[in-house]
């Protein structure tokens, strides 16, 4: 069974390359975007398919 993670902000800079590794590292990969995010998903286009993405604030 893979190790999974959870990573809110994964459209940014540093979450999208924290995605990139864990993959590699054989993780099942989580993600935490705003519902009210503005932010593109281009840093984290390569990645459809590999993460689960979820709506979401910390504040919920």
């Amino acid at each position: 069974m893979p190790k999974r993670a959870l990573i809110t902000g994964i459209t940014g800079q540093d979450g999208s390359h924290l995605a990139d590794l864990l993959l590699e590292k054989g993780y099942e990969v989580h993600g935490m975007v705003r519902r009210s995010s503005t932010e593109t998903f281009e840093r984290i286009e390569h990645l459809r398919g590999s993460v689960t993405l979820h709506q979401g604030d910390l504040l919920d």
